[in-house]
């Protein structure tokens, strides 16, 4: 500990002594610590609570851990070293860990020094949060335990800050976060969720924010990239559309260029990794929406490779939901985006386009194959000359597992069922055990390689295997379409088979609308 450090702390020793003698309550004794010794030491507000509590910074991360454990969550990232950052005013917490050390401290956000409500937005006094008998030296006037006390916060704000759709987000997140069951995906939520997008699309064409504070945000939008593949959807969206809300807020005024530019680009990534949850949810028309959100934040940008990028995601949305000719379009036009930068939209396009021809002319036609075959040469080419870090982000790059994945879908849908099924063998070996989504694809394309290959019985055991296997928030629409073309093939290739019967009851039992077998149902 520097002589600084050592000074600083014997002083808040005093004042925390002096305070408890007094009788005063921890968030006291904390302000008390900040106004005496910011001007001297710089010491801010969340640093304060801790010294007012009179532990080490250890000391604080082993609580987060164990507010952690005891909600059910894995172990969080958070250590010495970032909650120094945060001490220091380096970074900012996340909504997360900004909800875990105001429970740790029993205080609000603005107590420890940061705008606007908690995540949870209960007050942290809620049954279930660390409770105690004085907040900020008031008694406690919590709630009965069947109670759930969501504080309005749109009072004293502009009409137009979009704090009521975040509250609605809160909610679902709050819901969620307690273990509440099938969270439904009703009007208001995508009321919500459509109000913060155009909110961005004003922003964008209308917009100080520290490099601190960009740096914090960056690093959440490439967290939530890494999550995409094994965080439920709904509660996915949920932190990305907080996230790109306050993105927005901090353009609504001009930024010097390179912030602004920065904050374009994760306006883009935000907007597109929304667009990707909304297809996993079953809305494709909102999908549409936030590619669109994102290619007008990327043009801002001026980067060809991240343009791409959105263009290629965004060709998933005709492909999934009947239009392969738009998703070959698209395709296309992110290739040419793209040009000779060494991207990962230069891997994914033509991927798209193998699986777009296989779905507009069918199976067999050896035309056909050898067209997909020769996008998909093109893609492998593409993917060696990736960098190393596009190569390892699965969300905003191109992973050598999801190349796999994707080719392996492509030669499904051209009837190459044995060379795709080793494919998709070897894709599922390279996911981790936490990833869910795309394993639980792979399966249901092998399923259909052995509907191709005439074992309709092992087929529809696949099936239903994968889908019995997976909880109540892990079965978006996009799943459960492909898990509907599974029964769709298994009717038109034996449609008197016992075991389809079982299938079909089983994915009604999950709540799955599905349509007669023979006669067809949608596109996956």
């Amino acid at each position: 500990m520097s002589g600084r450090q050592h000074r600083e702390t014997e002083l808040a020793r005093q004042i925390r002594a002096r305070g408890l003698a007094a009788g005063k309550s921890s968030a006291q004794i904390a302000g008390e610590i900040h106004d005496k010794c910011n001007a001297q030491f710089g010491t801010t507000r969340i640093k304060g609570h801790r010294l007012a509590h009179g532990v080490a910074l250890a000391d604080v991360i082993e609580q987060i851990r164990a507010l952690f454990e005891r909600d059910g969550k894995s172990a969080p990232g958070i250590g010495e070293t970032l909650l120094s950052a945060y001490e220091s005013g380096l970074k900012r917490p996340g909504p997360e860990y900004l909800h875990y050390l105001c429970s740790a401290y029993r205080v609000e956000p603005a107590s420890l020094g940061y705008d606007g409500p908690c995540i949870c937005g209960h007050g942290h006094r809620m049954p279930g949060v660390v409770r105690g008998d004085l907040q900020d030296g008031r008694p406690d006037t919590s709630p009965g335990p069947r109670e759930l006390l969501i504080q309005p916060i749109g009072l004293g704000l502009s009409a137009d800050g979009g704090e009521e759709d975040e509250n609605v987000l809160r909610r679902t997140l709050l819901q969620l976060l307690a273990g509440g069951g099938t969270i439904a995906l009703d009007g208001q939520m995508l009321g919500s969720v459509e109000s913060i997008r155009r909110r961005m699309d004003d922003t964008l064409v209308s917009a100080t924010v520290s490099p601190a504070m960009l740096d914090q945000w960056e690093e959440s939008t490439i967290g939530f990239g890494r999550q995409y593949m094994n965080t439920a959807p709904l509660r996915l969206l949920c932190d990305v559309m907080l996230e790109f809300s306050a993105v927005r807020k901090a353009m609504e005024r001009r930024q010097p260029v390179d912030l602004q530019e920065r904050l374009c680009r994760m306006a883009a990534q935000l907007a597109g990794l929304s667009g990707m949850i909304m297809i996993n949810l079953g809305d494709h028309r909102l999908a549409r929406s936030f590619f669109r959100t994102g290619r007008t934040a990327a043009d801002e940008t001026g980067d060809r490779a991240l343009r791409a990028w959105v263009t290629a995601r965004e060709a998933l949305v005709p492909l999934y939901y009947g239009d392969p000719r738009e998703a070959l379009n698209l395709a296309k036009k992110s290739r040419d985006l793209a040009g000779q930068t060494p991207c990962a939209a230069q891997a994914m396009a033509p991927v798209v386009e193998a699986r777009a021809l296989a779905m507009m002319s069918g199976a067999g036609k050896k035309e056909v194959v050898d067209q997909a075959k020769r996008a998909l040469s093109r893609a492998r080419a593409a993917f060696s000359q990736m960098t190393a870090a596009d190569q390892d982000d699965s969300t905003f790059g191109y992973t050598e597992r999801q190349l796999y994945f994707h080719q392996g879908d492509a030669l499904v849908k051209l009837g190459q069922a044995m060379e795709a099924d080793l494919i998709l063998e070897q894709a599922l070996t390279k996911y981790g055990p936490t990833d869910w989504l795309d394993p639980t694809i792979i399966k249901l394309d092998r399923a259909q390689c052995k509907i191709l290959e005439g074992d309709v019985d092992e087929a529809l055991n696949i099936a239903q295997r994968t889908i019995a296997g997976l909880d109540d928030e892990c079965r978006p629409d996009i799943l459960m379409q492909r898990a509907h073309e599974v029964a769709r093939q298994a009717g038109v290739k034996d449609p008197g088979n016992p075991r389809l019967k079982i299938y079909l009851e089983s994915l009604r039992t999950r709540g799955v609308a599905v349509a007669d077998p023979v006669a067809g149902g949608g596109d996956s």
